[in-house]
């Protein structure tokens, strides 16, 4: 009866991973890959870089919108993005000969250091793990419902990989690996210990990826997750705002009642007034470890310069709060670059043990299809034995 269970529990291992199994390791790559991609990108471009040789203080990010404003006289801008201290901010706009451009300027000395007129590195690096990049339609990417499902592979997975390896607590103290014994021993030993010291983050990538998998479904049935922007109402709008050439509340304005509600705010994302109805949103990220950069966020009137709307940690319900909370623990932001590189480790030994795994199977495949039946039920007992002790 054990024998039977034995071999269940392994052929249901691999059927977890194998049918979709190219998929599974190009998710686990990009997303290795979208954990550095940030320094990936500095590495490699050196316009992105935040060289600061005079040490000198960074500029507010209203002044990095009128650098771009000054530079382009008609030019709309729509988002202000910062990132990593060695990273330029990253203007967003468009003009008469720019559909959409985005603008590295770098926050100590408010200089253009480049003009990007396609998708970014990190962009690309995210959409192509988010959702494979396939298109949005209705609230819905069959890529993100098809990544997310990845999260329930790796789960059952780790389940049955777990109940297939005996005593895999051993491999912490006793770490096995037998580098004269063939191929497939090789390749096995590499697996299990893969797999054991990854435990921690196969699990943490499968329940982080559920959740992703409910927001989706939640996305698609269209309920809220968090609470809507308010916009302004039409009885707040001066008379004859349509002829107003400006907001009497610039993007200066805006920041600084942003820092007066949150003395600690720091601004990460910004959005500026689409239309004369239209809200500044100003997200920043204040103390709170494990939330992402997007915790707190004021919703500023152009016109009367209230607070319309706020985001707030300390206020947040149950789902918003998971929200800001699932993609710090997804991608190990939650302590700048140290964690980056522990993700990106694990990242590795996953894409690696989903590459293991397919070997593994793909030598025995060979093997049992050159043996007669009898004798292939035979070995498959005897490898499984071999494999759960």
């Amino acid at each position: 009866m054990s024998k039977i269970s034995n071999r269940f529990w392994f052929q249901l291992h691999g059927w977890f991973s194998l049918p979709i199994w190219l998929i599974f390791c190009f998710v686990c790559l990009t997303g290795t890959i979208s954990v550095i991609s940030h320094e990936l990108t500095w590495l490699t471009n050196p316009a992105a870089r935040a060289s600061n040789p005079q040490d000198l203080p960074e500029k507010p990010t209203a002044e990095l919108i009128s650098v771009v404003q000054q530079a382009y006289p008609t030019a709309n801008v729509s988002i202000a993005l910062s990132f990593e201290p060695y990273l330029v901010n990253a203007i967003v706009f468009n003009d008469s000969d720019k559909p959409v451009a985005v603008a590295y300027v770098n926050q100590y000395t408010g200089e253009i250091q480049e003009i990007n007129l396609g998708i970014t590195f990190i962009n690309f690096m995210r959409s192509l793990h988010g959702w494979l990049l396939f298109p949005w339609q209705h609230n819905y990417s069959v890529g993100y419902y098809l990544v997310c499902a990845m999260a329930i592979v790796m789960l059952g997975a780790l389940v049955t990989g777990l109940l297939v390896y005996k005593n895999f607590w051993r491999t912490f103290t006793q770490p096995k690996l037998r580098l004269s014994q063939g191929k497939k021993t090789l390749l096995s030993d590499l697996h299990k210990l893969a797999g054991v010291w990854s435990i921690w983050f196969l699990m943490l990538m499968s329940l982080t990826g559920l959740w992703y998998l409910v927001q989706a479904i939640m996305w698609h049935a269209d309920i809220d997750i968090e609470p809507h922007p308010p916009t302004v109402t039409v009885e707040q709008l001066p008379k004859f705002a349509e002829q107003t050439a400006t907001m009497p509340i610039s993007a200066t304005d805006a920041f600084e009642i942003a820092e007066q509600r949150f003395p600690n705010f720091k601004s990460t994302y910004a959005m500026l007034p689409e239309h004369n109805r239209d809200t500044y949103k100003l997200y920043g990220d204040g103390d709170f470890i494990f939330f992402d950069q997007y915790s707190l966020g004021v919703m500023v009137n152009p016109w009367t310069g209230e607070i319309e709307d706020e985001r707030n940690p300390e206020k947040m319900a149950a789902l918003e709060t998971l929200t800001n909370v699932v993609n710090p623990l997804h991608y190990g932001t939650i302590g700048g670059i140290w964690t980056k590189i522990i993700w990106f480790i694990f990242g590795v030994l996953l894409t690696g043990m989903s590459i293991t795994g397919f070997l593994m199977w793909g030598t025995r495949t060979v093997k049992a299809a050159r043996k007669p039946t009898v004798e292939l039920d035979h070995n498959q007992q005897t490898f499984i034995q071999q494999e759960t002790h």
